[in-house]
């Protein structure tokens, strides 16, 4: 359940209306790294989280904020956009709302679709879209990724802040930089959580007894002269498994040639011949071969053959 306050977290006042620049702070409402994305980002999270108690509270808190933050940027736009198009450069714009919003740099949609209102969209009217966010239900990816977030949303939020001198704008956005300041360390710091509750070692390293030793701690050069093996990450010791990191040229580990089968020829790929008839395929066959695969692995399991 959520419960709705009317009060918004922090002021957001604008001296004075300013549609040009409600066009550009659309990107940090509905952008890839804007506060929906990482609002639903984090509500995902929390509400996949399988561990009862600080870290799904966590997360869903974070969350809960990031809900508040996206209102009061909705809000902010609503009031840069009031009056506007407020450009007297002609009757004819005067007359004309869409005509006026190109003329003074308005994003056009803010006259002609929500009537002067924010949009779920960025910058360019690109709606927003759940593919924007990461959700794995592995809280230590999960956390990187929102690490990259905050730090994506702060920078972009810094360049816009360079972007006006209305001092009531600049009020909001430096509390939104001191929340995605925090916010990037308040995950960095659940980080150190999960490794303290044993969780994790730090790095993502499921099924690590089954991967290959020597490509674990090597680091492959493939630009001539090269200085990359000068960096910390071509030298010294793994971070997990005290393992010396090697630094070689990149060069082939196999002889396997990048070849690919004959097409079927009800695809009417381009084909020169050279592999010989491509097997055909249809639905039922796609249904037969997995059926056969999984028979496969049943008698794999039954006979150990």
């Amino acid at each position: 359940m959520f419960a709705h306050t009317k009060q918004l977290q922090y002021d957001v006042k604008p001296d004075r209306p300013d549609a040009m620049f409600a066009a550009k702070l659309q990107e940090v409402v509905g952008g890839q790294f804007g506060e929906m994305t990482v609002m639903m980002q984090y509500l995902w999270q929390g509400w996949n989280c399988r561990i009862p108690g600080k870290y799904k509270d966590m997360i869903l808190d974070i969350g809960t904020e990031e809900i508040g933050h996206v209102e009061m940027l909705v809000t902010l736009m609503a009031r840069l956009l009031e009056g506007a198009p407020s450009e007297t450069q002609a009757e004819a714009a005067a007359a004309n709302p869409a005509l006026a919003a190109v003329l003074g740099g308005q994003n056009v949609q803010h006259a002609i679709v929500t009537g002067g209102a924010a949009m779920p969209t960025n910058s360019q009217g690109v709606p927003w879209n759940g593919g924007y966010i990461v959700a794995s239900g592995n809280l230590l990816a999960d956390f990187r990724s929102n690490v990259a977030a905050e730090a994506q949303s702060r920078l972009q939020t810094a360049r816009l802040y360079n972007m006006t001198d209305d001092p009531g704008v600049k009020d909001t956005l430096q509390f939104n930089l001191a929340r995605d300041t925090f916010h990037q360390q308040q995950w960095l710091l659940g980080i150190e959580q999960l490794i303290e509750d044993g969780y994790t070692d730090g790095i993502e390293d499921s099924l690590s007894e089954e991967e290959k030793t020597g490509p674990g701690h090597t680091f492959y050069h493939f630009t001539a002269d090269s200085k990359a093996g000068e960096g910390r990450w071509a030298q010294g010791t793994t971070l997990i498994g005290d393992h010396e990191i090697q630094y070689e040229p990149g060069l082939p580990l196999t002889d396997d040639l990048q070849e690919i089968p004959a097409p079927d020829p009800l695809l009417h790929a381009t084909y020169d011949g050279s592999k010989g008839p491509g097997k055909p395929g249809n639905a039922a066959g796609a249904y037969g071969q997995g059926a056969e695969n999984v028979l496969s692995k049943a008698k794999e399991k039954l006979t150990g053959e």
